[in-house]
């Protein structure tokens, strides 16, 4: 599986290197089988942003992506597209990716994360409840949020700073580290994507998955 998401970071037009982020020496020997390149970190961190933090502080780059290992079918145009708009945006040291929403079913799981946005695209909230309330009754997904997708793009001074500061409370509480960014008072640029990859939490995800390699996805 980091083999898959692997090459199609690698196919991003807008990374000129990908490595591998991990503490755990079995992936290291595997991404070393494949001719990937990987770097160890520390087995202690909270989140993935202080490991990424970590993989890069002796790097010479302007902008880091992270690209979630779990994520075997993720698109690179969709990579390509996080990091136009972090490029794009004059006012705002880090970018996610975000997309429609299905239906009133993935509005109300909370195992979906969901984003508002403003009028430009600049993130107000993530959650994983049903935002916003409708006061009115009504079928369907409400304009205005959307389901986020967890590509992000720093700006590489800002990963290094946001990733040494202390979880903030919403972060804990909805256990959404993005939310430290919104607490700490930045802007986090959103772009818009055809689509949500299939991720892989779960043994059925593992066979949904291989079910869409072999069949050419």
């Amino acid at each position: 599986m980091v083999e898959h998401v692997y090459r199609r970071a690698q196919a991003a037009a807008s990374l000129a290197e990908v490595l591998v982020a991990t503490d755990d020496e079995r992936i290291r020997d595997a991404v070393l089988r494949f001719g990937g390149n990987v770097r160890m970190t520390a087995a202690n961190h909270g989140s993935g942003t202080e490991r990424l933090a970590e993989a890069v502080r002796e790097l010479r780059c302007d902008i880091v992506v992270n690209v979630q290992a779990d994520e075997p079918l993720v698109e690179p145009a969709a990579i390509d597209a996080t990091v136009e708009a972090l490029r794009e945006s004059s006012d705002a040291p880090m970018s996610t990716a975000r997309c429609a929403l299905a239906d009133s079913a993935e509005l109300a799981d909370r195992n979906v994360v969901k984003v508002v946005v403003d009028a430009e695209g600049y993130a107000l909230y993530f959650s994983r409840a049903a935002i916003p309330y409708r006061m009115a009754a009504g079928d369907g997904v409400p304009d205005g949020v959307y389901k986020h997708v967890g590509l992000y793009a720093y700006r590489r001074n800002f990963l290094l700073h946001i990733a040494a500061l202390e979880p903030t409370p919403l972060e804990r509480v909805e256990r959404l580290e993005q939310l430290r960014v919104l607490e700490h008072g930045y802007r986090l640029q959103t772009v818009s994507i055809s689509g949500a990859p299939v991720g892989v939490d779960t043994p059925e995800d593992l066979e949904r998955v291989r079910s869409l390699i072999a069949n050419g996805a």
